[in-house]
């Protein structure tokens, strides 16, 4: 049926309309998605999915990726559709519309999704706000809930800490974990802060300001880096993670390096240098830091891939557009039962 909806449907609206409308859809027909729980239509994951991370458990291996839901609206209706956790943001501190349109599209051919959206978002403030009043019902409160974090266009290099220490600060008290975004394309110089001593500052100041806005509690600090970075980068990352006692590392956000057009690119083409991204980190980072595997995540054999490559947790993102609202709780399922991933 999604097929039909997806080629019909969804294919005759523009990318960012379509993602418009699928946000909507999970934040306002969150009931129903619930309904469909109820009837199994998206079970919940058994207990042998559990994975215990960061301090937490986590129902199965497979969250959402940041880039979805930008606002944090949409939690209720993702996280009951199946999805481990939820992360949301990119948020920035002060509200900001993004870069010009067109920004989105779509690469039927690979199944994938290109994006130069440039954190559009409502800022740190209205995303407290939301994420306040989420965890206000007891359904938002068992929602596990990341919030990635970055930096507003028009911050300079050397003021970015303060930007991070910020939405640290401000979305702690309501995060199960914050992810630092160095590694999006799509903001003009955001990817040269990946390098190590731009990092450690701006790592620094994020862990402070989570400290300061949660000190009853240990709010979990990871960094995101992009699939494009040289392995001795990555090494370096890596040693500045263990350095600063970080929680984890997430691997990886899109691609620059395709010959598509403006943007970063996401999807299946980059499964296959997520893995060898986690599998480099796993082994320079031991065995107790957090790695979280995104980028290329379709079957469950994928996201198994990333896993025996040494991901704790796995996170999609497009396969959600190509394959629609049952595909979360079906991959975990099948991850859970060990089910082939042709299962449907």
């Amino acid at each position: 049926m999604y097929d039909l909806l997806f080629r019909q449907v969804l294919l005759r609206m523009s990318p960012e309309r379509a993602h418009r409308m699928a946000v909507a859809a999970f934040r306002w027909g969150w009931p129903l998605v619930a309904l469909a729980r109820s009837l199994r239509l998206m079970p919940a994951a058994r207990a042998s999915a559990a994975v215990e991370a960061m301090g937490a458990v986590f129902p199965a291996p497979v969250g959402l990726a940041a880039g979805l839901d930008k606002e944090g609206v949409a939690v209720k209706g993702l996280w009951l559709a199946g999805f481990s956790h939820v992360e949301i943001g990119t948020v920035t501190p002060k509200p900001q519309p993004g870069n010009d349109p067109p920004r989105a599209w779509r690469e039927l051919d690979v199944r994938g999704l290109r994006n130069r959206m440039g954190f559009n978002n409502a800022g740190a403030d209205a995303a407290a706000r939301r994420l306040a009043a989420l965890r206000r019902s007891a359904l938002g409160r068992s929602a596990l809930v990341g919030v990635n974090i970055g930096k507003n266009k028009n911050t300079s290099a050397d003021d970015a800490p303060l930007d991070y220490a910020y939405c640290a600060r401000v979305l702690a008290p309501y995060a199960d974990y914050l992810v630092v975004n160095v590694s999006s394309p799509n903001t003009t110089g955001l990817r040269d802060l990946q390098s190590v001593g731009a990092l450690r500052p701006i790592l620094e100041h994020a862990r402070a300001g989570a400290i300061e806005a949660a000190s009853s509690r240990k709010v979990p600090l990871l960094v995101k880096i992009a699939p494009d970075l040289a392995d001795e980068d990555i090494d370096a990352v890596a040693g500045l993670a263990l350095d600063l006692g970080l929680d984890g590392i997430v691997a990886a956000n899109t691609t620059v390096r395709h010959d598509r057009g403006p943007g970063g690119l996401s999807g299946p083409p980059l499964l296959s240098r997520s893995i060898e991204v986690i599998a480099r980190l796993r082994l320079r980072v031991g065995e107790d830091m957090c790695l979280i595997g995104v980028g290329g995540v379709v079957t469950a054999d994928d996201a198994r891939a990333l896993l025996d490559a040494g991901a704790n947790l796995v996170q999609g993102y497009t396969a959600l557009v190509y394959e629609g609202p049952l595909w979360p709780s079906r991959i975990n399922r099948q991850l859970a039962t060990g089910a082939p991933s042709d299962e449907r």
